[in-house]
């Protein structure tokens, strides 16, 4: 046995081998765990898009990374894992896969969570250059009043608290929350610590 042992050199998170965290979305026909379609025929709420990019420090689109989607429901409860029944709030998408390499999330727009908390859902940012994956929340534009009462949001300087807050755009079809995500730089999101 060796007399010294050395620490195992870091590695980052990224890059990702798309036909195993998000095949579907890269063209392949292969199963998936989750994807970026959140709701289902008989999923109940207001069912909205939110589409954005990823940006790395220089400025330029990130393809290739992962988003995860954590969310409670319209009425602001979390199913437990495993209910078919309920909806679930669980999804992945990938960043770079339209032609204007924007990542799409189809999903329904949660409620209030325990009368505290504005509605919001939580993001977890995977991808290359980062040693450890970065959380997030993005709150919606058209919630002012839940928003002013949200401790996170209260514990940020109100200059930060705009790089989360998606901007609503209603469409012919849909509604939309526009949402872009800065890793550095002078619009960097904010990243939170649990």
């Amino acid at each position: 046995m060796p007399k010294s042992f050395k620490q195992t050199p870091s590695q980052t998170v990224g890059p990702f081998f798309a036909y195993g965290l998000t095949p579907r979305q890269y063209g392949y026909n292969f199963g998936e765990i989750a994807s970026s379609q959140l709701t289902k025929s008989d999923t109940k709420g207001e069912r909205i898009s939110i589409i954005g990019k990823l940006y790395d420090g220089t400025g330029t689109p990130m393809a290739n990374a992962v988003i995860e989607i954590w969310q409670a429901d319209s009425e602001g409860n979390y199913a437990p894992l495993y209910t078919k029944d309920k909806f679930f709030g669980y999804g992945r998408v990938g960043t770079g896969t339209d032609p204007e390499n924007r990542f799409v999330i189809e999903t329904i727009k949660p409620g209030r969570v325990d009368d505290q908390q504005a509605p919001h859902i939580a993001l977890i940012i995977m991808s290359r250059g980062i040693m450890q994956h970065v959380y997030t929340r993005l709150y919606f534009s058209d919630e002012a009043e839940a928003n002013a009462k949200d401790p996170v949001l209260n514990a940020l300087p109100a200059e930060r608290k705009t790089t989360l807050i998606a901007e609503r755009k209603q469409n012919e079809d849909r509604t939309e929350y526009h949402f872009d995500i800065y890793m550095q730089g002078e619009n960097e999101t904010v990243f939170l610590e649990f």
